[in-house]
């Protein structure tokens, strides 16, 4: 995966194929897995899960990808990841395999600026990095995580994953701090893109820190 020359390209059109494999390259640093494998339609990774086997993801959203790949599967709960409109996607799979609009998200990107944040009063932050993932951490005055979000940094560009907030702990402005805290590291490190996959609700979040989405992801599972 190649991230030179791309983390300029938010203010002249940007690119969808090359913010996907991004976001797969990090996902994959993310969350330990094998780096992805090249496929004629797209990249393949190894996840591991009883619930995700792997995922294909297609950079380059269209017919004959889609179903190439969907073919190709053959072991029960494979995703596919799919840069385009569920519903579309949903015409062109094979028998076995569903849409998942629960699983569904939205491919998001930024321009990645430093803000300097400060953890919400009566919480504190640590920032620590392990294996090629930087993690920051939110805990309350007891000592119990509030939240958390981590980031993997591919030279110019990152990729943050898994940013939460605990119940009991949210509306009080910690997802954002994460983010921001997550944001200033990548910044003090080099990098000026920011990739991220959302969910509904981590859309209507990041969408107030001026990230912006650039193509729905749809989500397909196989399911025989």
């Amino acid at each position: 995966m190649c991230t030179t020359g791309m983390w300029h390209l938010l203010g002249e059109g940007l690119m969808v194929p090359e913010l996907v494999r991004t976001w797969v390259s990090g996902w994959a640093v993310s969350r330990h897995t094998p780096r992805p494998a090249e496929r004629s339609w797209g990249l393949y990774v190894e996840v591991g899960r009883p619930d995700q086997v792997g995922r294909h993801v297609l950079p380059d959203a269209h017919e004959l990808a889609v179903r190439e790949a969907a073919s190709s599967v053959t072991v029960p709960h494979t995703w596919l990841k799919v840069p385009m409109d569920p519903e579309e996607v949903g015409r062109w799979l094979p028998a076995g395999w569903v849409v998942d609009k629960g699983e569904t998200g939205h491919l998001m990107a930024t321009d990645l600026r430093a803000t300097a944040p400060r953890a919400p009063e009566g919480y504190t932050a640590s920032v620590e990095t392990r294996d090629g993932v930087t993690y920051v951490q939110v805990r309350d005055a007891a000592g119990e995580l509030a939240a958390k979000g981590q980031m993997a940094l591919l030279g110019k560009a990152t990729v943050i994953d898994s940013v939460t907030t605990e119940r009991a702990h949210r509306r009080r402005g910690l997802g954002a701090f994460v983010m921001r805290a997550l944001a200033d590291h990548a910044v003090t490190e080099g990098a000026a893109l920011g990739v991220l996959g959302a969910t509904d609700e981590g859309r209507a979040l990041y969408e107030t820190l001026d990230w912006k989405v650039y193509a729905p992801l749809a989500a397909c599972i196989y399911r025989p």
